[in-house]
């Protein structure tokens, strides 16, 4: 799965280049990939160069808004970022700044006796867990090292065991590894984090996917939307609805009448102009983007440029954007994520 991201960056380079066995992770194409234009690069540009100046000196990233600061998944999702971009830990302008990022990331989970990969930081550290194993398995195999490519699958064996002993009797998570009970949010973070870990080779218990998705369409109401929990059911919830389906795209349910019927429900309530989005337009369209990406059709097209045009216009000063309230870290590495989707660089986000 990780020749992908290789096979794809070498478009636009130069045979010399290609047979030296050069790998262009940094090299942006030569022809920018359709519907970002001159005002979208830049706009990516001042967002990464954000989060480069913005990481700490132990290789985290720290939110400054009004829900806490969250350092696990704030730099699990700024990796992310960087890595759309075409960066490794191993090589590309980011390059130290992934680095240190996985360093960090590693430094917390090897430091915690059950597995989860969080901080003394992190309220609620199961959303975190899941972002990480989304970040570090897209790494595992692209550091400089074999050292940390052990230290690597160590942590994401003991992340995935965490996980899987952590599901609850209806297959969902909740926000500790300890809690008691289940819900959306979380659940999509673990499918996706243990669906990146199954891409990179780390062992993964299909039953725990699978009564994962099955958790997901017991949440589903005859909308098509899915509830914040299926204890406390009430009505769909459209920005985990968006994140439903990115999931179950993941996990190669594309077709499925669980996934169809989702859809078509978040396509009518999650559109770039924010309407419906409950106050979590960024996460809505962290996961919105995802899904629509894979549809690759008219649908990504104007969905895309309706996305790429509300992002450019309201971007900072200082190349950020606000997030939600969560802060500037998460609302920068979201919208990075979703606009550098064209690159096509991170296996878990690719077509």
């Amino acid at each position: 799965m990780k020749h992908w991201r290789f096979i794809r960056s070498l478009v636009g380079t130069t045979l010399a280049f290609a047979l030296a066995g050069g790998r262009a992770f940094s090299q942006q194409p030569a022809a920018l990939p359709q519907h970002i234009n001159d005002e979208t690069l830049r706009a990516i540009n001042r967002a990464l160069q954000y989060l480069a100046e913005t990481q700490n000196p132990t290789g985290s990233w720290f939110n400054a808004g009004n829900m806490g600061s969250y350092p696990t998944a704030m730099t699990a999702l700024a990796g992310l970022a960087l890595l759309a971009n075409g960066s490794t830990p191993r090589e590309g302008k980011f390059a130290p700044n992934l680095k240190r990022a996985v360093q960090f990331l590693l430094a917390e989970a090897e430091a915690s006796t059950s597995g989860v990969i969080t901080s003394a930081m992190e309220g609620r550290s199961m959303h975190g867990h899941g972002f990480a194993m989304l970040f570090l398995a897209e790494c595992l195999g692209e550091t400089a090292d074999e050292k940390t490519e052990t230290r690597l699958r160590n942590v994401l064996h003991r992340a995935v065991e965490l996980t899987a002993r952590s599901q609850s009797p209806a297959g969902g998570w909740i926000y500790t590894p300890d809690g008691s009970g289940d819900e959306g949010s979380v659940t999509v973070t673990q499918i996706q984090g243990l669906r990146a870990c199954r891409n990179a080779g780390i062992k993964v218990p299909r039953s725990t996917i699978e009564r994962a998705v099955k958790y997901l369409e017991l949440c589903q109401n005859p909308d098509g939307g899915i509830s914040y929990s299926l204890a406390q059911r009430g009505g769909s919830r459209p920005p985990i609805s968006a994140a439903a389906v990115a999931t179950l795209y993941a996990s190669g349910r594309y077709d499925s009448p669980m996934t169809v019927k989702c859809l078509d429900y978040v396509l009518r309530t999650v559109t770039p102009n924010g309407r419906e989005t409950y106050g979590h337009w960024f996460y809505a369209h962290l996961y919105m983007s995802q899904a629509m990406y894979q549809v690759h059709d008219k649908r990504w097209d104007s969905y895309f440029v309706a996305l790429r045009d509300r992002l450019v216009g309201t971007q900072n000063a200082d190349g950020s954007w606000n997030g939600d309230g969560v802060g500037p870290v998460y609302g920068t590495a979201i919208a990075c994520i979703a606009l550098q989707l064209p690159y096509d660089y991170v296996p878990i986000f690719q077509r």
